[in-house]
């Protein structure tokens, strides 16, 4: 149903079933009128049919070209074939290994490959063929059994997965068992399209799991490989006026790991660090170099983060006050 046809056919309600909404009546004796029509029925009915356009709506996902995706019927898959006042005809089927149904009168139909509205045209026009005028068939798929999709990297449970009926992506990810505790901050989807080129999508985990921002929880279409890069770990060595000096492992993700995090990752400051005069000790071609850095002008501002590397030593010196 498209947008057109809804708008029509809302027009069409509302036309032939007028509301008028109660006004108080102050005339004790006047009769009520009793062919008034509910409002609740025009309601009902404008429900109805914005809840079919939501539904075919869903029925497809668009990326970011225009190119849309709607499910294709395959092997295993039970489909509900209904024809509109030919209840005989009404079948419950599931498609068989060679992607065929066998259906009253019409005998085994190929379904496999086509979407729904495809077979519903076909099945319509075999049907007006022989047998019926102005077939109307309706489809309904109950189970999606014969789709899979690829998850790897970073997940406790990598491999190739059934995709039963409409999953989301964070879905996808509790079928697999779970992020791994080296999974990094990204997730790259890979989708590949029946008449155009494959396309990738990178999805920050933080936008779904801690911003719970539903745009980028999408659906998940067969085929697609869902690819979580496990992370990079530095290992940095941290001394001196701090908390708890010693070696700490930094994640690094799609940020960088930087002297604030690492002194963080310790438990901050002691009271006689001497803030600074933070001296980074680090090893390049076998030469030792020193650099030096104030912490007070990170935090107020006056100068970036510093940005660490793989074993680098972070010395925080005493205070001398």
């Amino acid at each position: 149903m498209d947008f057109k046809k809804v708008c029509a056919l809302s027009k069409l309600i509302l036309k032939q079933d007028v509301v008028s909404l109660p006004v108080a009546n102050t005339n004790t004796n006047t009769n009520t009128n009793t062919n008034t029509k509910s409002p609740s029925r025009s309601i009902a009915l404008l429900t109805l049919t914005l809840t079919l356009f939501s539904a075919s709506l869903f029925a497809q996902t668009k990326t970011g070209s225009g190119q849309s995706y709607e499910y294709q019927i395959g092997a295993k898959d039970l489909l509900e074939i209904s024809v509109f006042e030919v209840p005989e005809l009404n079948i419950t089927v599931r498609v068989s290994e060679n992607g065929m149904v066998t259906l009253p009168l019409l005998g085994e139909v190929k379904a496999e490959g086509l979407n729904r509205a495809e077979l519903e045209k076909l099945i319509a026009t075999r049907l007006e063929k022989n047998y019926l005028k102005n077939a109307q068939v309706t489809i309904f798929i109950k189970e999606f059994q014969s789709k899979k999709i690829s998850v790897m990297g970073a997940i406790k449970e990598p491999g190739m997965h059934d995709l039963i009926g409409r999953q989301s992506l964070l879905q996808v990810i509790s079928i697999a068992g779970g992020l791994t505790e080296q999974a990094s901050d990204t997730v790259i989807i890979f989708r590949q399209f029946k008449n155009a080129p494959s396309q990738s999508l990178v999805i920050k985990l933080d936008d779904i799991l801690i911003k719970a921002n539903p745009k980028y929880n999408i659906p998940i279409f067969p085929g697609d490989v869902i690819n979580i890069p496990g992370s990079q770990f530095l290992d940095i060595y941290v001394f001196g006026q701090v908390k708890n000096p010693g070696a700490v492992r930094m994640k690094k993700g799609s940020d960088e790991v930087t002297l604030l995090r690492a002194i963080a990752q310790v438990g901050g400051f002691s009271d006689r660090a001497r803030r600074g005069k933070v001296m980074i000790t680090r090893t390049v071609d076998g030469v030792e170099k020193k650099i030096n850095v104030d912490v007070k002008d990170i935090l107020s501002g006056r100068r970036k983060d510093f940005v660490l590397q793989a074993f680098d030593v972070v010395f925080v010196p005493e205070s001398i006050l």
